[in-house]
């Protein structure tokens, strides 16, 4: 389960770093990763919230396509983890 957990924040950090993705799209993936950092939630009440963000944000038409796909494997990874 942790492992999981890792490679999602990973990936996710990756996003953050790749500056061909939108600010706002970086900055939302940037909150994810915090929100799995803080150590007061439950962790399956953090993943289902993840899993709701990254559903939001691949529905964004300005997210590049292999972005999209990037966040549909993390989405993967953490449903697998819950």
């Amino acid at each position: 389960m942790e492992q999981k957990l890792t490679s999602a924040i990973e990936l996710m950090s990756e996003i953050e770093d790749d500056f061909s993705v939108p600010r706002n799209i970086r900055t939302k993936v940037k909150e994810i990763i915090n929100y799995f950092q803080d150590d007061t939630s439950i962790i399956g009440i953090k993943t289902s919230k993840a899993i709701e963000i990254l559903d939001n944000i691949s529905d964004d038409i300005n997210v590049p396509s292999h972005t999209r796909a990037q966040i549909w494997g993390i989405m993967s990874l953490l449903e697998s983890n819950e």
